[in-house]
């Protein structure tokens, strides 16, 4: 009579030992959702970052090929102006809110 309760006895402190490993132990479910968390955030940073880095590599490479894109940097930035031409700003007045 005794040896026929040891076996499901067994297996169910097996069963208690596992789920609380599971919830409660080293690496357990709200670890493994924090993580997650944290990966998904690093991704959505990495490919923000991999989209800059692109459009960075796209301007050098213009910069290198073409003189429109120097010339471009040279008129908004420097505020350079080609010989025999004229450059006028047209400046509006911003009502500020009282």
């Amino acid at each position: 009579m005794l040896l026929k309760w040891r076996l499901p006895a067994l297996l169910l402190v097996i069963l208690c030992y596992l789920q609380y490993a599971l919830w409660f132990g080293q690496n357990n479910v709200s670890d493994y959702l924090q993580n997650r968390d944290i990966v998904a955030k690093l991704t959505y940073e990495n490919n923000q970052l991999k989209m800059r880095n692109e459009q960075m590599f796209a301007e050098i490479a213009d910069l290198y090929q073409g003189s429109e894109a120097i010339e471009e940097r040279a008129r908004s930035h420097l505020g350079m102006i080609k010989p025999n031409e004229h450059f006028y700003r047209i400046v509006t007045e911003s009502v500020s809110p009282k």
